[in-house]
């Protein structure tokens, strides 16, 4: 048997996937997503910009804490051609889904070398080899980034490490990723804090690791913009998982921490709808804080299991939970740099070629839905308008001018007015049956 398949291979058989309506019975075809359909005045594939997430799709091998191993792919291996033979098969998939981005960490796509050197030497050529397959494809992308948590050197942590030589690694990998992501065009470059955090505070000064976190972002930030890279810079909330505690939490304590810096005006967020859920929010609260904030990116779509106290990374086919969060998106004005990236794996049972395929397929069309459904309540405007009369009663001069005043000046008003103010019902229902109407 041979040790490598060409690049058709792997897919053999799989059709080009297509629109064909919400009445096709084909598996292999999108009901929802049509990349050429023009809704609010711009085509579909421009509004959620799909990428594919390299790590899960084509590095991960289905392991979970209990069993090794359940995929076995033709591209698993040490060596470079390995590493281009994966490309070969990503590119494919690219090309069979239609999907106009891809996002990778390093050691995704090059093979981990003896040293720094050798790492750095084994990324440049990857990503030349990527330059020539997205030239040919016209495959864009999204964002690339470091992997700084995996390699056992990261135990402790990268920016944050109590070693000033793994802090050195890391900043020098970074480098290395940020010069990638910009000879491949990628409109964006993430920063994940994995190991940026604790186990226990019995061991940990954090006043110094937040220094040394905001300094190796800060030194990012300024090495991208001497470099010429004019895409966003964007950190990534979690807070947990693999870290006890981490640092970059959830979109309001990433802003503080941007605040504290002077980065609010260089840096985004990237908001994963798993990581959120984490965090004990939901996907859409996220998503209208980094609004409200200013900091909206981009974000990484997927799904927990609700059962699950962890981050499963499930594909989404939540429409509901889509449209909620596409209407946050849209009432950000929509992604510029940013995009919809499926950071999603299969379950580790699912082991045909197949399978890669349709997750993919279900979870843009799950999107493809709940997007529709979004800007079909933003068009119609029954939401807003709800929102708007809500807070009617600060529109006036005279109440705006209250939130200049002292306390005793706004208690001589009550008391000289007489108020004595009764509730107002929020009519949560009435508005969670008219979402209901679009999904």
């Amino acid at each position: 048997m041979k040790d490598e398949t060409s690049m058709t291979d792997f897919f053999k058989g799989i059709p080009k996937v297509r629109h064909e309506g919400p009445d096709s019975n084909n598996d292999f075809a999108f009901r929802h997503y049509d990349p050429d359909a023009v809704v609010m005045g711009k085509r579909m594939e421009e509004h959620l910009r799909f990428a594919v997430a390299y790590w899960h799709s084509f590095a991960w091998e289905g392991g979970d804490p209990f069993g090794g191993q359940t995929f076995e792919r033709p591209w698993f291996g040490e060596g470079m051609e390995k590493a281009k033979l994966k490309a070969d098969v990503a590119f494919e998939m690219f090309e069979i889904l239609g999907a106009p981005y891809f996002c990778f960490h390093d050691v995704d796509v090059r093979p981990e070398g003896a040293d720094f050197a050798e790492n750095t030497r084994n990324l440049r050529e990857i990503t030349d080899y990527f330059q020539g397959k997205m030239e040919a494809t016209g495959t864009k992308l999204l964002w690339g980034t470091a992997n700084l948590f995996s390699h056992r050197r990261y135990m402790s942590g990268a920016a944050t490490n109590p070693d000033p030589d793994v802090y050195a690694f890391a900043a020098a990998t970074v480098k290395t990723c940020i010069d990638a992501t910009h000879q491949l065009g990628g409109e964006n470059y993430v920063l994940w804090g994995g190991r940026e955090g604790y186990e226990t505070l019995l061991n940990t000064d954090m006043g110094r690791e937040r220094q040394q976190a905001g300094r190796f972002l800060t030194q990012a930030v300024e090495y991208a913009r001497k470099i010429g890279f004019d895409g966003a810079i964007l950190i990534e909330p979690k807070p947990q998982e693999p870290t006890k505690h981490q640092y970059d939490y959830d979109v309001a304590t990433v802003y503080g921490f941007l605040k504290d810096f002077g980065l609010e005006k260089e840096v985004k967020v990237n908001i994963e709808q798993g990581h959120a859920i984490l965090a004990g929010h939901s996907f859409e609260h996220e998503l209208a804080l980094a609004r409200e904030l200013g900091i909206f990116g981009s974000i990484d779509m997927n799904r927990n299991d609700y059962q699950s106290g962890w981050d499963t990374d499930q594909f989404p086919n939540n429409v509901p939970e889509m449209a909620l969060a596409y209407y946050e998106v849209l009432r950000a004005g929509g992604f510029t740099t940013g995009g919809t990236n499926f950071d999603s794996k299969l379950r580790r049972q699912s082991l045909d070629a197949e399978d890669l395929i349709l997750a993919h397929v279900g979870g843009m069309d799950a999107c493809a839905a709940g997007f529709k459904a979004a800007a079909k309540m933003l068009e119609d405007g029954k939401l807003e308008e709800a929102r708007q009369a809500r807070y009617a009663g600060w529109d006036s001069a005279e109440v705006q001018a209250m939130l200049a005043e002292g306390l005793d000046e706004i208690a001589a008003r009550v008391e000289g007015e007489g108020l004595n103010p009764t509730p107002r019902s929020g009519r949560q229902e009435r508005l969670e049956n008219l979402v209901n109407r679009y999904v």
